[in-house]
């Protein structure tokens, strides 16, 4: 192969800049922690906050591994990620049911949306002393009240992605004697794929939120529990331990969802 046409098979490659690069984000995305973390610990170890408000960060790891020796702490985040998980699928599935009677009925629309809106912005501890009533202190009543948590946001973004396709797009799928289920398949679902993505991510941050809530039913294991104990007894670093899982946890989850939307997305658009 010549100079020349090494040139310009080079110079056909795009150029990617910097910050889409995988490792500059990764990176990119450990500066704010890193920084926290050296306040956090340059404040506790100059005595500006008392341990009792703000103990070092040395103590929340030694926290940590106490709980792991007495095998509490794997026990858990599993009891708290089965919860999410569980209440997560229920809640998005019965969302994309109602979303889709919603979006695509008009009347559908006309006897269910009112209702909808009208619950989507009652509190979550609101619905705590009903689903004890209900449904007793249980697992059943915390998985109801993360997967209500992660009904709304699905529900509220798909459905209004559905009412708002291209009309165009639906009567050059009929046109072509497209009908139903393989109008929908065909035009519709296509088009509210990115919002579907959307809604899922959006309302797995939602469980995440609804979990410590649920989590104060009567619970006796589980990362909201443990914030709730330690609160009792005033064991700040145990405090501090559980929001870190929660939010490692979090981040961890979503990226899950980041790369099920990668694939998603290169399937369907």
């Amino acid at each position: 192969m010549t100079a020349t046409a090494t040139e310009a098979k080079g110079a056909e490659r795009p150029l990617v800049p910097l910050t889409s690069r995988t490792w500059v984000k990764i990176a990119g995305g450990a500066v704010v922690p890193l920084v926290v973390l050296a306040a956090w610990w340059a404040v506790t170890a100059g005595g500006l906050v008392p341990p009792y408000q703000l103990p070092p960060p040395a103590s929340v790891i030694e926290a940590g591994a106490e709980l792991i020796q007495r095998g509490e702490l794997w026990l858990h985040i599993a009891i708290s990620l089965q919860r999410v998980i569980l209440g997560f699928v229920f809640g998005s599935v019965i969302a994309l049911a109602f979303a889709a009677v919603v979006g695509l009925s008009r009347v559908g629309e006309i006897l269910l949306s009112p209702m909808l809106v009208a619950l989507r912005a009652v509190p979550s501890l609101a619905w705590v002393p009903l689903l004890i009533l209900w449904l007793q202190v249980g697992e059943e009543s915390k998985l109801t009240l993360v997967a209500i948590g992660a009904f709304f946001p699905v529900y509220t973004t798909v459905a209004d992605a559905l009412r708002h396709v291209n009309p165009q797009l639906v009567e050059a799928g009929r046109s072509f004697g497209l009908r139903g289920w393989s109008l929908f398949r065909t035009v519709q679902l296509p088009a509210v794929i990115p919002s579907v993505v959307s809604g899922l991510r959006l309302a797995l941050a939602q469980a995440w939120l609804f979990l410590v809530a649920a989590e104060l039913l009567g619970a006796s294991m589980g990362l909201g529990w443990m914030l709730n104990d330690s609160q009792q007894t005033g064991r700040v670093d145990r405090i501090l331990l559980a929001i870190v899982l929660l939010a490692l946890l979090g981040t961890l989850t979503n990226t899950i969802l980041v790369l099920f939307e990668r694939s998603v997305l290169k399937r369907w658009m």
